[in-house]
């Protein structure tokens, strides 16, 4: 009888960055601002500092306007999930819009979701490329402090 052994070697270096890194929503609440709407949005992301981090969150309408992004400014590798609001958001309680983030170097592969203040927010993924040109629209990052 023959035996077969598989031996598998594993390397992991401190500080790497992942191969295919993305910043997943996996939490959407909404709560009232004035002149719109204050979203507080939970984002998992392989964060390990300012190589690869997520850098924003934004909501974007139905036909791929930006409506608000909120910019973060380092790091969250210590605090995964973490949480971040913003707004206001200028959208009525009917409106459907897509709460996504941005991975500075992965882009938008993550995890969405869909929904309005009024019917609440389920995961789902926009089509392929949509809204893909907001990725150079302001505002930006303009550094990373750890």
């Amino acid at each position: 009888m023959r035996t077969l052994v598989a031996l598998v070697l594993v390397a992991v270096t401190v500080g790497a960055v992942a191969a295919d890194p993305q910043a997943d929503v996996v939490a959407v609440r909404v709560g009232v601002a004035a002149e719109g709407f204050q979203f507080t949005v939970t984002v998992a992301s392989p964060d390990t500092g300012c190589r690869q981090y997520a850098d924003w969150w934004e909501v974007v309408s139905d036909d791929g306007r930006l409506l608000y992004r909120r910019v973060l400014l380092h790091s969250h590798g210590g605090e995964q999930p973490f949480t971040r609001s913003g707004g206001p958001v200028p959208v009525g309680p009917d409106t459907v819009v897509w709460v996504r983030a941005h991975m500075n170097t992965g882009g938008y592969r993550g995890k969405a979701m869909k929904g309005s203040v009024s019917g609440g927010f389920r995961a789902d993924q926009p089509p392929p490329g949509f809204a893909a040109a907001l990725e150079k629209a302001p505002p930006l990052p303009e550094g990373c402090a750890f």
